[in-house]
């Protein structure tokens, strides 16, 4: 069982920035994949960026050159430096962590983090 609090949602003026982060309760070494999902009014879920174990790094295009996903090992949390944010940014923001398991791999998600880019 793997619990992911958030933190770092909030309020932000357009071209701003903020940085969420997602703590595990296990050692993110072991956490094949993490990520960070949104879900803006009347979307569905959807990928922002996601980080392998491997170090291997993936963004959805509209995040791409904007924001970053980092892990630290250390502190078993997975970061999301969200910079030059923009209305259409605003959204539930959701850590997630895939892990393998011999049945096949698990889901489990964070609380989410409320972004509203707004003047």
């Amino acid at each position: 069982q793997v619990q992911l609090v958030e933190s770092g949602g909030g309020l932000v003026q357009p071209g701003g920035s903020l940085r969420l982060s997602c703590v595990s309760s296990v050692d993110i070494k072991s956490i094949y994949q993490l990520g960070w999902y949104r879900q803006g009014p009347g979307d569905i879920r959807g990928l922002v960026a996601s980080i392998r174990n491997t170090g291997e790094i993936e963004y959805r295009k509209f995040a791409e050159g904007r924001f970053t996903i980092s892990r630290d090992n250390a502190k078993n949390s997975v970061n999301l430096q969200m910079n030059t944010l923009k209305p259409e940014d605003t959204a539930v923001y959701f850590c997630n962590a895939q892990v393998k398991y011999t049945s096949g791999i698990k889901h489990y998600w964070g609380q989410g983090s409320q972004v509203t880019v707004s003047s």
